[in-house]
């Protein structure tokens, strides 16, 4: 197994975590967060530094992973996305061994493809995105970059979603749909 650090410390960490165990392919080393978790551990994983230490933590650990949610602003998961980048980490993606991925389908860079979400025959997942748990996303569709699909989500066939965009919980498109950047879609909504 390779070694990997996490960026956030909060409950979409605690999540991250269980899938990364259950895919048992990377060894967590350690998460970074601010100062406040020095000699706090989530769950039985350290602390060990917090931004500012990301490029000397990057001599020892060479993968990493975002693990700060997103909900109402995607700018934070950007950011540190673009800080890892510029460092020179490299951003994996994450599957958990209980989800469905097609083989014509694409996942790239960051993302994360949580327990029981199921992606159809020729799917684009865009970088550093977040399909949750239970998340339905059908034939044809294309999910850009730095997006949440919540849980329990559905993204019919051919839609479109675009990047920076929140599709929450419950939350089912129509087919064919072209949701615009920078979306915040609840149940409901009329973008769907």
């Amino acid at each position: 197994m390779e070694d990997i650090i996490l960026i956030g410390g909060g409950g979409h960490c605690r999540s991250v975590i269980d899938v990364i165990e259950s895919e048992n392919k990377f060894l967590i080393r350690g998460i970074v967060d601010q100062k406040e978790f020095i000699n706090k551990k989530i769950l039985d994983y350290p602390f060990i530094g917090t931004s500012d230490d990301l490029s000397a933590i990057f001599r020892d650990f060479k993968n990493a992973f975002i693990t700060v949610g997103q909900i109402r602003d995607p700018m934070p998961r950007i950011n540190i996305f673009n800080q890892l980048k510029e460092i020179g980490y490299f951003l994996p993606t994450i599957t958990s061994p209980r989800a469905y991925i097609s083989k014509s389908s694409n996942i790239a860079e960051g993302s994360i493809i949580m327990h029981d979400a199921l992606i159809n025959s020729t799917v684009s997942i865009g970088r550093n995105c977040i399909i949750n748990t239970k998340a339905l996303i059908e034939h044809d569709s294309i999910v850009e970059d730095f997006c949440h699909i919540s849980t329990g989500a559905i993204i019919n066939g051919g839609v479109t979603v675009g990047e920076k965009t929140f599709f929450g919980s419950g939350a089912v498109s129509r087919e064919g749909a072209s949701i615009p950047a920078s979306s915040f879609i609840k149940l409901n909504s009329n973008f769907i």
